[in-house]
């Protein structure tokens, strides 16, 4: 099987010239997954290859949020870390930040990718569009992660993507999740700490990526590194909830020198920008190799530079000029209450000559009653009696808050958040009081051999089992 067939399969994608028609993949070995139903140990679902099949759906709807007064918490937070403050559940959606974190592994397939292809530009080209990828799963996402306790943690073992996975909560204050991945003969291992700094700006709630993520290929003896742009969370007080991503992220291929540069484009006065995401690969020497565009709500697309310039310029001469708002237009929209959610653009417009690299995945029917999450997010809180006997017993998903409002009891769910919260800040009391310090039980304070930055470095031996000094959170 060549590699562009190899592509094409476990994409399940064509290069047509549309986003629509979103399709789902599962990997492994670039072998499908059938969809069966025989019985594995203690009833668990089986597909016809043996892998687990994982549920489809949250066990309750979401609750409704429309009784609840935002304004009253909010208001004495206005330019404050919202990390330091405790907020009320009804924020929250039922996944912790670690398990958050996790969906950057929903599109594993692309990590894959680059690892088989053997030109450096076409893997950075995979590469860049995992990292778009990565941060897919934040579209129409306005709920709040819970904040991992100090010492929790969560894995996850994919066969069906080809990964495994283990996250740490390392720190407190600053709150820092660290996280480490692989592919089962260690093709890939993609790593990172990730310190989010949310504040709170009157209308809004900005989250700013603090950390690196580090891809690993070793076959390449190539080390790809980058930062995730900025989230920003509108109208959290009044009007209807929308999410921009901006910043710059550069990835960086430490091996070769050639950089991918991607502008994430913030919503912009009349929302022609929303969701937007254009950039290049370039060389060591600062040429560009080729230019990336697309939305990070839809698809990446890739197309020859010089290509690119001769369509933009022509399609410059050929359009009329649009028109403006007026005056009066401009100052309604910024004195509305409400920052005003730009009307939905058309799908990417394909330029001609221009290669698909990713296309995002479509959610299940039901996803506006699942807190919109994606099929990949609804499954990380599952646990069956078999998973139950293997966790650690800090992982996530034993944290009962959590399991309480995934079932829908919000009640219960609120007192366990506050009783745990009350547990960790007793713990910390204690260690003072006996000058001890925390102790990490899975990754060590390092430094990042590529970046030469501070990191949390994985210590190993996690699946190994043995769980022995590990804390009591719950």
């Amino acid at each position: 099987m060549s590699e562009e067939e190899f592509y094409d399969a476990v994409t399940g994608l064509e290069s047509d010239e549309s986003c629509e028609g979103n399709r789902e993949l599962n990997y492994k070995s670039s072998e499908f997954i059938i969809e069966d139903n025989p019985q594995g140990k203690n009833g668990t679902q089986l597909q016809e290859n043996g892998i687990r099949k994982r549920r489809t759906t949250l066990p309750a709807p979401m609750f409704s949020r429309s009784d609840f007064s935002v304004w009253s918490i909010l208001k004495k937070c206005i330019g404050l870390e919202l990390s330091k403050i405790t907020m009320p559940i009804a924020f929250n959606e039922p996944l912790s930040f670690l398990q958050r974190i996790t969906e950057y592994m929903e599109h594993t397939y692309l990590i894959h990718k680059a690892n088989m292809l053997s030109d450096s530009v076409e893997r950075m080209q995979a590469v860049a569009a995992f990292a778009v990828s990565a941060v897919a799963s934040q579209w129409e996402r306005t709920g709040k992660p819970f904040n991992p306790l100090l010492g929790e943690t969560f894995e996850l073992t994919r066969e069906d993507l080809g990964f495994r996975l283990i996250s740490e909560q390392v720190s407190h204050h600053p709150p820092i999740s660290a996280f480490y991945s692989e592919s089962e003969n260690k093709d890939f291992i993609f790593h990172g700490s990730i310190y989010p700094k949310l504040k709170f700006w009157g209308k809004s709630v900005e989250a700013e990526p603090k950390g690196t993520n580090t891809l690993e290929l070793p076959k390449h003896n190539e080390a790809y590194t980058w930062t995730n742009p900025s989230c920003c969370v509108h109208n959290v007080i009044l009007g209807k909830l929308w999410i921009e991503q901006y910043g710059t992220v550069e990835i960086v291929n430490h091996s070769t020198g050639e950089k991918c540069i991607l502008y994430f484009k913030p919503c912009g006065l009349f929302g022609k920008e929303l969701h937007k995401v254009e950039g290049y690969i370039q060389d060591k020497n600062k040429k560009k190799l080729c230019i990336i565009y697309g939305k990070w709500t839809e698809c990446m697309w890739s197309i020859d530079p010089n290509t690119y310039d001769t369509y933009k310029k022509t399609e410059k001469r050929g359009v009329e000029p649009r028109k403006t708002k007026t005056n009066e237009e401009i100052d309604k929209s910024e004195n509305d209450e409400a920052d005003d959610m730009p009307e939905v653009q058309e799908t990417v417009h394909v330029v001609p000559g221009s290669r698909l690299l990713w296309r995002i995945t479509s959610r299940p029917p039901d996803s506006g009653k699942m807190y919109n999450f994606t099929h990949f997010a609804v499954t990380l809180n599952e646990l069956d009696p078999d998973m139950k006997d293997l966790l650690a017993p800090t992982d996530c998903r034993l944290r009962p808050d959590i399991r309480a409002m995934e079932n829908g009891d919000m009640e219960f769910a609120s007192q366990e958040k506050e009783r745990l919260e009350e547990k960790q800040r007793a713990s910390r009391k204690e260690r003072a009081k006996n000058e001890e310090e925390w102790v990490t039980r899975w990754f060590q304070l390092g430094t990042n051999p590529y970046t030469g930055l501070q990191d949390w470095i994985y210590a190993g031996g996690y699946f190994d089992r043995n769980y022995t000094n590990c804390p009591d959170i719950y």
